[in-house]
């Protein structure tokens, strides 16, 4: 399990690249422009997963000290109920760094790990306790799930893309 949590770290960076090229060349305007989802614009999307992989990665340092986790970087807290980055180039700026460090993360991963458990609160206060390893599997389904939305915000306003491949 700990190449296919590799595979799909990459993967993460790999299309999270592809899909910030496309949104590059968004306007203002469209970066902001509501489109009618929960999370209604590219703005606010792009907003929630960041914050959610930031909030994820942080619930991780509660299995074990990582190295790559023990940094001030992670000192921030969020809300998702925030949307962040109030211009386009401020999310384009710091996505990349956050990529790296899940997949500075992922590569300190043990066998070990996969079995154990983290206890966390969440953001409403409730105590959590989830399996590690299917946690990391739904992080990277979350992303997989929010960049759908992306791509079809995208499409909306009229641009091309396709971040549907593994390969």
């Amino acid at each position: 399990m700990l190449k296919t949590i590799n595979i799909f770290a990459e993967y993460n960076k790999a299309v999270n690249e592809k899909m910030n090229a496309v949104i590059s060349t968004l306007n203002q305007e469209e970066w902001e422009k509501p489109l009618g989802g929960f999370f209604p614009s590219v703005r606010s999307m792009c907003s929630h997963l960041y914050i959610s992989d930031f909030i994820y990665l942080k619930r991780y340092s509660t299995l074990r000290p990582f190295t790559c986790l023990n940094d001030s970087f992670f000192e921030k807290e969020y809300s998702f109920k925030e949307t962040i980055f109030e211009k386009m180039d401020e999310y384009l700026a710091k996505r990349p760094d956050l990529d790296s460090r899940i997949i500075t993360f992922t590569a300190e991963i043990t066998d070990k790990d996969l079995e154990g458990t983290i206890n966390y609160t969440d953001l409403r206060g409730n105590a959590q306790k989830h399996n590690f390893g299917r946690s990391l599997l739904q992080l990277f389904n979350h992303q997989t799930h929010h960049r759908g939305m992306v791509s079809l915000y995208l499409e909306l306003l009229g641009h091309e893309n396709n971040f549907s491949t593994l390969t």
